[in-house]
């Protein structure tokens, strides 16, 4: 009886632990008006960005949903009319594995949309395989899609004006490091058809993400338009959907006892979003609502530059 009951305080000793360290929760307090506001949020059909999307379609903003599966879209819409009222949310596609797709919808935008005050930087994955361009779909899609549409679409953002830029990385770029030779050469951060090493190569494109941003600060200096890179938390989304059954048999009861749900998921994005005055913090890193330091591979000037030139050079800009 007594084992049992050590077992059952060292369970909840860690249960606790673990919910107020790597799964602590935050709420966002910002309360920015947002009628008559433009966003587009990158995977916005599904988990933290349509969470993401009604929160802001409830506060009256024109709500972009930039992804790939109009089915899901259409779900989505659906969905957030229901429950906020609004009309102003539609669909317009893009796949972020094809820098052709990135173009066509920064044109289609352009054409069709007068300003741009919000661009969520959202959708991401966890998989192995290549984009239609032929990089790894995970630099592919999480980073250089994301660093082409943003480049497209600044000047509309700075026309617009006091608009932000919201990446979201995760905690996992900790982990990451970039190998520019190996970029070059293979066209990717990491590659195999192991799990694990394709969520390395998962990390090393978070590093990007916090990089870019990084990097972004110093190009919008000068201008009203401001950056932040985000980890939303360890969330209940289909960001691993790609991963082997194995793998899934394990995440899904700890992702059931631990992980955020995406609306706790979106918290901090809506932060970086809705709080007003925190634009001398343009650059950082916000993770539990608050900006947060980061290792110095991860604000490191040279780096950051040299994966801006290069991420250029692949996207075919300047």
């Amino acid at each position: 009886m007594v084992p049992l009951l050590l077992v059952a305080v060292v369970l909840l000793g860690a249960y606790i632990l673990l919910t107020q360290t790597l799964f602590k929760r935050a709420k966002c307090k910002g309360n920015a008006a947002m009628s008559g506001k433009t966003v587009i949020i990158t995977g916005g059909n599904t988990g933290i960005g349509k969470a993401t999307a009604l929160h802001l379609a409830r506060k009256g903003a024109r709500v972009v949903l930039a992804c790939r599966n109009r089915n899901k879209a259409a779900a989505a819409i659906a969905e957030i009319e229901t429950q906020t009222g609004s009309t102003d949310v539609i669909y317009v596609h893009l796949d972020l594995a094809s820098l052709k797709s990135v173009r066509s919808f920064a044109e289609t935008f352009l054409k069709t949309e007068s300003r741009l005050d919000l661009l969520i930087n959202n959708a991401g994955l966890v998989a192995d395989g290549r984009t239609e361009d032929g990089y790894g779909i995970e630099f592919g899609v999480n980073h250089l899609g994301h660093f082409l549409l943003t480049n497209l679409l600044l000047e509309r953002m700075k026309k617009t004006g006091g608009g932000r830029v919201i990446t979201l990385s995760s905690m996992a770029h900790r982990w990451g490091h970039i190998d520019f030779n190996a970029l070059v050469a293979n066209k990717d951060l990491g590659t195999g058809r192991y799990s694990w090493q394709f969520f390395h190569a998962y990390c090393n494109s978070k590093l990007c993400n916090v990089l870019f941003t990084h990097e972004l600060a110093k190009r919008l200096k000068g201008t009203d338009v401001t950056c932040y890179s985000v980890h939303p938390g360890v969330v209940r989304t289909e960001l691993s959907r790609n991963v082997g059954l194995w793998q899934k048999i394990f995440i899904q009861p700890v992702a059931w006892l631990l992980f955020l749900d995406p609306e706790t998921g979106a918290q901090t994005t809506l932060h970086c979003a809705l709080q007003e005055g925190i634009e001398p913090l343009s650059g950082k890193y916000f993770s539990c609502c608050e900006a947060q330091e980061v290792s110095a591979h991860a604000r490191d000037d040279k780096v950051a530059l040299k994966l801006w030139e290069v991420s250029e050079k692949l996207c075919g800009l300047g």
